[in-house]
């Protein structure tokens, strides 16, 4: 029996890959890339021979008798996609359980991935999260399932095009909801941001769409303010104010996250800060 290896490779910079997924590119008999030249460009800056072969959406499934009969004679295989973790949002579910089923071992090499890359960077909840992938493009199908989604409380990850990114911003919002968020665009390449706030202000400062690979990150439905939860927004509060935001910046972001309303978080943030009431607070 042979070993089908699933390779991360970096997201955007070539030196985010680890040892061991160096090994074994240099050790594979077979390499299968989504797109070759991507691939190519990777193994000539670590010296990897390994001329690999494309396996797409389209060849996929042509692709698997040519893996099948290397792991058969107990060789091995590495699968890797253009830009980090094998399979999500990317092609090769077909293969990994035709390899199952023949009874050939697959093992993940992890490494990078855009989706906590980017969870990571964004500021909000990561102890519960759920990944979309892209959101259907028909806009009634991608607005049902934004509707399903309402009430859910993990933190969503979803995947985005430059040039839908107005658009989804913009149903993100209506369906879900002023909720904080997170713009994660071009990770680890030369012109990275993470642009944080709510999805109104994402909305508006994304109204012209952006360039890069983007990736979104939304707050979970807010909890309701319930007795005992100050501690936890004191706690919140206190995170905020030691890296820097003003009070008007959290009242604006908790608010949406802890389901309390806007002049109550302004006002404590205020009091923890050492201030008095203040003469206006945010609507």
């Amino acid at each position: 029996m042979g070993t089908l290896f699933l390779v991360a490779t970096p997201i955007g910079h070539l030196e985010d890959v680890t040892l061991r997924a160096l090994r074994v590119l240099r050790e594979a008999e077979l390499v299968l890339a989504e797109d070759t030249r991507r691939t190519r460009i990777l193994l000539d800056r670590h010296a990897i021979a390994a001329r690999p072969i494309s396996l797409h959406a389209h060849n996929e499934a042509a692709r698997i008798e040519r893996v099948l009969a290397v792991l058969e004679a107990g060789g091995s295989a590495a699968l890797v996609s253009d830009a980090g973790t094998p399979l999500v949002s990317d092609p090769g579910e077909r293969l990994v359980a035709a390899a199952i089923a023949a009874g050939h071992a697959v093992v993940a090499v992890p490494g990078a991935s855009a989706v906590l890359a980017a969870l990571s960077v964004a500021g909000l909840p990561a102890e519960r999260f759920a990944f979309a992938g892209f959101l259907p493009r028909r806009a009634r199908e991608r607005d049902a399932w934004l509707e399903a989604w309402r009430e859910r409380p993990e933190t969503l990850v979803l995947f985005e095009s430059p040039r839908r990114l107005p658009a989804t911003l913009a149903r993100l919002l209506a369906i879900l909801g002023d909720r904080p968020a997170c713009v994660a665009r071009e990770l680890t390449k030369l012109h990275e941001e993470a642009a944080r706030g709510s999805l109104g202000e994402l909305a508006t400062r994304f109204a012209k769409g952006a360039r890069g690979e983007v990736t979104i990150v939304v707050g979970g439905c807010p909890r309701q303010a319930a007795a005992g939860a100050a501690p936890d927004l004191d706690a919140a509060i206190r995170a905020r104010l030691a890296s820097g935001e003003t009070t008007r910046e959290i009242a604006s972001r908790l608010a949406a996250q802890c389901g309390v309303p806007r002049r109550e978080v302004y006002a404590r943030a205020l009091a923890l800060r050492g201030k008095g009431p203040p003469e206006s607070s945010p609507k």
